[in-house]
């Protein structure tokens, strides 16, 4: 299924694009063009959301690929440092292409996730994630609306869990 969107980015005040797309394996994307990877990440059934203190905003755990870092690989670390948590199975559920005008146009790795606390949260290295919590991914909308993209990622997730 795809997915057209578009908003205007608060940071540069520009219409940015994007186009989701469910996709079961990343290895034909390019490499190159791969930012950043966002986990849904469970735990008992429950959706791990992150809140990042210098946007006071939730959503879930994730961030950028360091170089030469598997997708895998990045989702391990960001979840790791964002939630103290260890990751125990990795899952495509879909990426979205994204740009703003005359800018590179960048993937954007959507994953699930099954993951165990490793122990308590303290802090993140960076500073930014500040709180974590466990809800139920049906109240994710209280937290974050990424509109028809979120549902449609939670609809993947679902379908995963049924498997």
């Amino acid at each position: 299924m795809k997915i057209t969107n578009s908003w205007l980015e608060q940071s540069s005040g520009l219409q940015a694009t994007a186009t989701y797309e469910d996709m079961d394996d990343f290895s034909c994307l390019p490499y190159e063009k791969c930012t950043q990877v966002v986990c849904f990440a469970f735990y008992k059934n429950k959706l791990l959301l992150v809140r990042d203190g210098k946007k006071n905003s939730w959503g879930p755990a994730g961030g950028g690929i360091e170089k030469e870092e598997t997708f895998e690989g990045c989702a391990r670390r960001e979840l790791t440092e964002e939630a103290n948590v260890e990751m125990l199975s990795f899952k495509p559920i879909g990426y979205q292409k994204a740009s703003l005008p005359n800018g590179p146009e960048e993937h954007q790795l959507r994953v699930f996730c099954e993951v165990k606390p490793i122990g308590e949260f303290k802090e993140d290295p960076d500073g930014d994630i500040t709180e974590i919590k466990y809800i139920d991914p049906k109240d994710y909308k209280q937290y974050f609306d990424w509109g028809e993209v979120g549902e449609r990622i939670i609809e993947r997730i679902f379908e995963f869990k049924k498997r």
